[in-house]
């Protein structure tokens, strides 16, 4: 069994539950050991924007900041798409502690050798 788990996440603050969940479900893996990687794409880049995801809950009451604030705790790296960001304006110093830009290879790299979850 695989301990790398890399979850993908595509959507932003448009849907609560998806964006929360992708946090809550990184921060499980980690939980369990796990070597955790967060990779943000498309809208998801606007969640690694510092105070994005302050209020941002899911229908069940999980909070995605409560799930960030431990994911950086345990220096579990979220990764932002490169060109998804630059395409939305945001920029390395809009980002949230723990995140940094990262390009398709190094998602690539990242699922060739890891379980996959993608939101």
């Amino acid at each position: 069994m695989t301990e790398n788990v890399v979850i993908t996440l595509a959507c932003g603050t448009d849907n609560p539950n998806r964006a929360t969940r992708a946090f809550f479900l990184a921060a499980a893996a980690q939980k369990k050991g796990k070597n955790v990687t967060l990779f943000l794409l498309d809208d998801g880049v606007y969640l690694a924007r510092k105070g994005a995801m302050e209020n941002l809950r899911a229908a069940t009451g999980d909070s995605a900041d409560d799930s960030l604030a431990h994911l950086q705790a345990h220096g579990v790296p979220i990764l932002v798409c490169t060109p998804c960001a630059a395409s939305r304006f945001i920029k390395e110093a809009d980002l949230a502690d723990s995140c940094r830009m990262a390009t398709a290879a190094e998602l690539i790299d990242l699922v060739c050798d890891a379980a996959t979850i993608s939101l």
